[in-house]
């Protein structure tokens, strides 16, 4: 019996040939494969800049760094994320605010948001990170509009949702981290992801001044530019003007990322196709307490399914070989948020949706066949 796992890159022989020309050519990191998939990257998404970084979480903390996140910073985000999207802001010193989730998207509920934002004094808050949990587009039209009315920047967590989008008020098509509504945004290339790189990550802007500290930032603080350093001594100079990191992405990643987007709509619709059947398999199941369903714009990174009878139901199919997830474990229930002041009980929605969710397998390569032994046994466990 071969194992099904809820997440899987697609390497094809396209992917290989770009991976080992790039090998084969003069230069391994720093090269034009670099800028290749930057540019390519940024017209995908739709915005102006794009910044290839090591991994998401890099270009989470490059973010929090751009946008001078201190200890006297305090920024709002979903206690349903992986750890990172509150951690970029802890690297930095800054303070981190849960909100709870929607009961329906489980993405950040915008007026726990706002009641938390009204609970403290004007000014309190810097910052909100909303994340496209699961590939679900948050509206983030909604959350500018917010942040706006308190003087707060954006930084959109679209780890999951390449090629997702929402519809705004204008009736326009708004793609996940094109940073219309957001200051930043960031993706990641893990290889569970839509476009896998091994390790990698984007960042996405459409601030020009926010860009240029972005590729300072992201090798050492470093400038090579005449017009922006403060000596000049020779064609060798350098200046280190700021502190920044070594969170570059290799030439060889870049090209394998470079071959995965030019199929990345292929990809996305084989991922709306699993999740329309998962939805019509389950939709009279009464156990089934909710699930990702069918929704325009989604990405469908995951497809979640709520049940009261979580842990037997991933027990029972890890038996016949599937290998489900849960995504994720309440970021403020973990002991390091503990002390620094967060509890459990704070967030009970998040807590409850943690009790009942499991990720099943989506990925691209998942085969009609497979998806159906995935529907048979998750049926089979609940009669």
């Amino acid at each position: 019996m071969k194992a099904i796992p809820y997440g899987k890159q697609h390497i094809t022989d396209e992917d290989i040939k770009a991976v080992v020309e790039t090998l084969q050519s003069e230069l391994l990191t720093q090269g034009p494969k670099i800028a290749e998939f930057e540019k390519a990257f940024a017209e995908y998404i739709g915005c102006k800049y794009a910044l290839a970084v090591s991994n998401g979480t890099a270009a989470l903390h490059l973010c929090s760094m751009a946008l001078d996140i201190d200890e006297n910073t305090n920024v709002i985000t979903s206690p349903i994320t992986f750890a990172a999207s509150a951690n970029c802001v802890r690297y930095c010193g800054g303070n981190v605010f849960f909100a709870d989730i929607d009961p329906i998207t489980f993405t950040l509920d915008i007026k726990k948001a706002e009641e938390l934002i009204l609970s403290k004094p004007k000014g309190f808050f810097h910052g909100i990170i909303p994340v496209d949990f699961a590939g679900y587009a948050v509206n983030l039209e909604a959350f500018k509009k917010l942040a706006d009315e308190h003087g707060l920047w954006i930084i959109e967590d679209a780890c999951h949702a390449p090629g997702g989008f929402f519809i705004d008020s204008n009736n326009h098509k708004q793609n996940c981290g094109n940073s219309h509504y957001a200051d930043l945004a960031i993706f990641s290339f893990h290889p569970v992801k839509h476009i896998a790189c091994g390790e990698g990550g984007m960042v996405t802007t459409n601030d020009e001044k926010l860009y240029k500290k972005l590729l300072m930032l992201r090798t050492h603080g470093i400038t090579k530019d005449p017009e922006l350093m403060y000596e000049k001594h020779g064609g060798w100079y350098y200046e280190m003007q700021i502190l920044g990191y070594n969170y570059r992405l290799t030439d060889f990643q870049a090209a394998l990322g470079l071959s995965q987007l030019k199929r990345a709509d292929e990809g996305l619709k084989r991922r709306r196709a699993i999740a329309s059947t998962y939805f019509e398999a389950f939709k009279n199941n009464p156990q089934i307490l909710g699930q990702s369903g069918v929704v325009d714009g989604h990405a469908y990174h995951l497809y979640i399914i709520n049940t009261a009878k979580r842990k037997e139901l991933y027990d029972y199919l890890r038996t016949k070989q599937i290998f489900c997830q849960v995504h994720y474990i309440p970021v403020h229930t973990f002991p390091y948020y503990q002390k620094l002041g967060c509890k459990k009980g704070d967030f009970p929605i998040a807590e409850k949706y943690y009790d009942e969710c499991l990720s099943l397998p989506v990925y691209p390569t998942l085969s009609k066949e497979d998806q159906q032994f995935v529907i048979e046994k998750v049926i089979e466990f609940f009669k």
